[in-house]
């Protein structure tokens, strides 16, 4: 399997990277479990996952899916195959986003010790907090750098402004530098990386990473009309997108899915993954038989008609 670089670093990801937000919330631990081994067996071996998950879900705290992999990697003996990525700043239960130096050091340690693992390859700032200096936030992460408990840095959520002056602090300040930096992007949600993100990215090597990749599962196309969120987990995620653009979207979809004789969410991973800028999208599953997608996204070849048919569609 082609394996792309995170920035500038020695850490290597697949053109997908496997959302960890479904482990403990809809999937249990033996299916998790079974998942994970396939995803390693089929070379699908960088993972994402943040403290958060899946605080959302009904009995659950947070740090739910970070035990799973913990669990699961210590059992198999698979630590080193894996890519291991996690994110800091979530509330918690703190009542607040936080990435203060005094937060990040603690939070660290509680996701090493959830994780049964002695490092993270790549260590998130999940969300800003609007008020902590960035050269604080950087500092915290130096140290775990120093101490061997983080290998590299990225950010997800950042606004341009906070990105620009967090990579600004890195260079003039001999700080840790972001090199990845995660948003939400697919062919429903484009603005947040299209402009001055992806110029930031692009102008200093920054791996671009996306999540919401399949839009909730809307761009999977099984979700059509009211009828197919009723009982659905993600149905307050997707049923916005319930409007004359997102149809339009989802017929462009099917007709470069008949074309090319793969599923939509094959396409609409494919079409992520030949953007510019773009590493890697990050995509969960809940069964074996959706993996299928990520396979056909890795080896199908869009055409530039293709792309300039979804790039039309998305952009109306």
């Amino acid at each position: 399997m082609q394996l792309n670089n995170l920035g500038n670093t020695d850490l290597k990801t697949p053109k997908i990277i496997f959302g960890g937000n479904v482990f403990g919330w809809t999937l249990n631990e033996k299916e998790s479990f079974a998942m994970l081994d396939e995803l390693l067996e089929k070379g699908y071996t960088c993972i994402d996952t943040a403290d958060v998950y899946s605080r959302w879900a009904d009995g659950n705290s947070g740090g739910e899916s970070e035990k799973i992999i913990g669990k699961w990697m210590k059992d198999r003996g698979v630590r080193d195959k894996i890519t291991l990525a996690t994110k800091v700043g979530s509330d918690m239960g703190q009542g607040q986003k936080d990435i203060s130096e005094e937060y990040i050091l603690k939070a660290a340690q509680d996701s090493l010790k959830r994780l049964q693992t002695d490092y993270i390859d790549l260590y998130y700032t999940h969300w800003d907090d609007d008020r902590t200096p960035v050269e604080e936030t950087l500092g915290a992460y130096q140290k775990l750098i120093k101490n061997g408990d983080v290998k590299y840095i990225g950010a997800s959520n950042l606004s341009p402004a906070r990105l620009r002056d967090s990579l600004n602090a890195s260079k003039n300040k001999n700080l840790p530098k972001y090199q990845v930096f995660q948003q939400e992007y697919n062919l429903m949600n484009r603005d947040k990386v299209e402009g001055d993100i992806l110029e930031l990215c692009q102008q200093n090597n920054i791996s671009i990473t996306t999540y919401f990749s399949l839009a909730s599962g809307f761009l999977t196309g099984k979700y059509r009309s009211e009828d197919d969120l009723e009982g659905q987990n993600r149905k307050d995620f997707v049923k916005n997108y319930l409007d004359d653009r997102g149809k339009n979207i989802l017929k462009s979809l099917d007709e470069v899915s008949e074309e090319q004789g793969i599923s939509n969410a094959g396409v609409a991973l494919a079409w992520i993954i030949n953007k510019p800028g773009i590493t890697a999208a990050i995509a969960s599953a809940t069964k074996s038989s959706h993996l299928k997608a990520f396979e056909e996204a890795t080896n199908v070849k869009l055409s530039k008609n293709d792309m300039n048919k979804l790039n039309e569609a998305s952009s109306k």
